[in-house]
């Protein structure tokens, strides 16, 4: 049985549309920064600032909040997104991503906006971040959970597969990490650079428990990190496969647009599909 009902989960993907729909303003704006990546995690980033985390949005840093932390920091303009829809700062704030002295720069940056956990950049890193907090918090007896979301190219960094070996070892069962599986890269389909299968069970022999979900099935999601609450005895990894460019028929599994911005008249057209998908998202049947 889900752990999440039907109206919340329709709740979820309108808020989902709404943050794409922030999200490509955002980026119109700034005129530079990725599209497809985020677009892709745009339903992962609501599940978790709108259901999963234990957060508080009006005390950011309050000492038991579940840390989320972003290994592959060229996404963060969906994470910023979500974080004004939840109410971390304004969506307005939200519109001066990449500007000249903004919080919101294409990387996050630790002690810039409350929230935010980690100084991300270097691909690879965010894992061992994450271990490490998580392995803190194990010494000193807290209780918060400790999710990193990673991309799926980013496991072509050896490092990551330290961390990867540390928190197995170690048994970090405080620590869920999430790989956002859309198969591209800035340069072309992942398995055409540098194949990452079998990626499953490279981590169980690594010692993780490792669930596939579709990563815009919002209540499988949900389900997915309630079941890694409830393994003791090692750390879990969701392997979310996501579509990039999710939202937006034309750029859709397209890598080109990984690291590129919307035109104003591609942005028109981007956001009236945006909003008609958002029509047909009606919550009154689960009422």
């Amino acid at each position: 049985m889900s752990n999440i009902d039907e109206a919340k989960v329709c709740e979820l993907e309108a808020k989902a549309n709404e943050i794409r729909q922030t999200l490509i303003r955002m980026l119109t704006e700034a005129g530079s920064g990725h599209t497809a990546g985020p677009l892709g995690m745009a339903d992962i980033f609501t599940a978790f600032y709108f259901h999963i985390l234990n957060h508080k949005p009006e005390d950011p840093m309050w000492g038991d909040r579940d840390r989320l932390i972003l290994s592959n920091g060229h996404i963060v303009p969906i994470r910023y997104a979500a974080m004004a829809h939840a109410g971390y700062f304004s969506i307005e704030e939200a519109m001066t991503l990449r500007k000249f002295g903004s919080r919101m720069q294409g990387h996050p940056e630790l002690d810039r906006i409350p929230g935010i956990e980690t100084t991300s950049g270097p691909l690879g890193s965010g894992l061992g971040q994450a271990a490490g907090v998580a392995y803190g918090a194990r010494m000193d007896g807290k209780k918060f959970r400790v999710y990193c979301l990673m991309s799926d190219a980013e496991h072509q960094a050896g490092n990551l597969w330290e961390s990867a070996m540390f928190a197995g070892v170690n048994k970090l069962s405080n620590i869920t990490g999430v790989i956002d599986r859309n198969n591209i890269q800035i340069n072309g389909m992942t398995e055409d650079v540098m194949p990452l299968e079998p990626l499953r069970e490279k981590y169980e022999a690594f010692g993780w428990h490792v669930i596939d979900v579709d990563g815009h099935n919002i209540e499988a999601f949900c389900d997915a990190v309630e079941e890694s609450k409830a393994i003791y005895e090692k750390p879990t990894l969701i392997i979310a496969h996501t579509i990039p460019g999710k939202g937006i028929e034309g750029i859709e599994f397209d890598y080109t647009w990984h690291g590129k911005s919307p035109k104003e008249g591609e942005a028109d057209k981007f956001l009236k599909e945006l909003r008609t998908l958002g029509g047909k998202i009606t919550c009154n049947d689960h009422d």
